[in-house]
């Protein structure tokens, strides 16, 4: 924690990053003011993910020092009347725990550390006003949202399913048949003898949520997740007008004149729908997974946990989406593994979705439709089932979201060492001689240089040793330094 610095040396090591903000703060009487720009980086900071305000430090060309508070109470006291007063914030975030007094050297400075609200308190804005007064965390500075950004944030505060609302003027003849039917096919195989096989398309897809009818508003029509999962083009872009779903296999040459081996997007050759890219996708993903000959029951499984990881990994990429947004859906398959970019970020903290038990799906409507043939996990349980297939094959897996250049979630799974589908190989010996995860490591680090072993482990998805080994590593080639104490320190990248 930063409340753990307790040298003018471990001041001078700080630098600013995207979630570290150090200000003056001494107003014009020089006694100690809450300063103005102080309320644009609270908002930034609980809109991105969190971050700390060190006030009463001074910067000099990138080097702080410490100026001190002569009033550090007042400053508090301003602080938390101001956090409580809804003209000039959305929502007090803050505890008195949160804001700590420190001394250094006989000086006194406050360390207030503001937490990423949550996607009910999103955004967090000033003046009560979200338009033109909310703020994100971008790099180290502050970036004034524009109204398409303010106006997803709402969206996700509000509706806690995105693809429930029904779609004006859309109907079945905006479905492509044959998704639709292959679709039944896979139901009627999956639950044999279910009373929906019968049913005609228009109370099937009623049934899936595909269609709703809202008698309060008078309305009935295909919805959001009915369009999303069986329709065809153009009528997904003209309800989407962002929507977009990418499949590229790329070589291991990275200056190769061929960008991709292999591609899917929608071409006009198919629907470009979620439930076909899925078709299409998960085939090429897995065409070269190794099998290994094993029976049960005199019949041999084809379906391995590797197997298991990669499709749920790409039920979770579509389901998660966030098909309002800019970002597009991404999956990649390459000689290093795979990738799963989805727009929107995380619902959940990622250390959260890693543990399991705690869902937020964006999308519930398409997620049932996948649980319903038997593809995806159930609420709280698709990312750890991910993780156990892959990290405890021996492979390397990471999880994060992102504000640049558009909001996005990226989930990666790199092979291991010799591609091993050995489940005994450690995932310590894996990350030990993994560059890529080293790489992987030192960018996180290089942006969030406070993170701990141990947050680096959940953000990883292996276990804390394995981090530790790969960290000293790095420290013995020349690539990380630690700057401070363990506890109260960051690191440092090297060049």
């Amino acid at each position: 924690m930063w409340t753990e610095l307790h040298s003018l040396d471990d001041l001078q090591r700080l630098r600013e990053t995207q979630v570290l903000e150090c200000k003056l703060a001494h107003g014009q009487s020089g006694h100690g003011e809450l300063p103005k720009d102080f309320w644009p980086t609270y908002s930034a900071m609980a809109n991105a993910h969190g971050g700390v305000v060190l006030l009463g430090v001074r910067e000099k060309e990138g080097t702080f020092s410490l100026a001190g508070l002569r009033n550090p109470a007042k400053v508090r006291a301003d602080l938390f009347n101001n956090l409580n007063n809804p003209g000039k914030v959305s929502i007090n975030l803050l505890t008195d725990a949160d804001v700590q007094e420190l001394q250094i050297d006989g000086k006194l400075m406050l360390c207030i550390r503001i937490p990423q609200a949550t996607r009910k308190q999103r955004p967090v804005y000033l003046n009560g006003q979200p338009f033109g007064h909310t703020y994100k965390r971008l790099n180290d500075g502050d970036r004034q949202c524009d109204d398409e950004t303010v106006k997803r944030m709402l969206a996700e505060q509000l509706e806690d399913s995105r693809d429930t609302r029904i779609l004006n003027r859309f109907g079945l003849q905006d479905l492509e048949p044959e998704s639709l039917q292959a679709y039944r096919n896979a139901f009627a195989v999956n639950r044999p003898g279910h009373p929906w096989i019968a049913l005609d398309d228009q109370a099937f897809l009623q049934m899936l949520g595909a269609w709703r009818e809202d008698r309060a508003a008078g309305e009935a029509g295909l919805t959001a997740a009915g369009l999303l999962m069986f329709g065809r083009w153009p009528a997904i872009p003209e309800a989407f007008p962002l929507y977009f779903v990418d499949y590229q296999e790329r070589s291991a040459e990275p200056d190769s004149p061929t960008r991709w081996l292999d591609r899917v997007v929608p071409d006009g050759t198919w629907s470009g729908n979620v439930y076909d890219f899925f078709r299409r996708v998960i085939r090429k993903l897995t065409a070269d997974l190794k099998v290994p000959f094993v029976l049960k029951d005199g019949v041999r499984l084809d379906d391995t946990p590797i197997h298991q990881a990669v499709r749920e990994a790409l039920v979770n990429c579509l389901i998660h989406a966030d098909y309002s947004d800019r970002a597009s859906v991404l999956v990649i398959k390459s000689p290093a593994g795979f990738s799963f970019r989805n727009p929107g970020l995380m619902r959940v903290p990622v250390a959260q979705a890693l543990h399991g038990g705690a869902s937020d799906c964006r999308n519930r409507t398409l997620h049932q439709m996948f649980l319903l043939i038997n593809l995806g996990e159930r609420a709280g349980s698709g990312v750890p089932k991910i993780r156990s297939g892959w990290a405890e094959a021996g492979h390397a897996l990471a999880l994060q979201d992102s504000l640049e250049p558009y909001e996005h979630t990226v989930l990666d799974m790199r092979w291991g060492q010799g591609r091993s589908l050995n489940t005994e190989t450690s995932v310590e010996t894996s990350v030990e001689t993994s560059v890529e995860t080293s790489q992987r490591i030192l960018a996180l680090l290089k942006q969030s240089p406070v993170m701990t072993a141990r947050q680096l482990a959940e953000q990883f998805g292996l276990s804390q040793r394995a981090i530790e080994l790969r960290l000293a590593k790095l420290k013995a080639d020349n690539k990380l330094r630690r700057v401070g104490p363990n506890k109260g320190g960051q690191w440092e990248v090297l060049p």
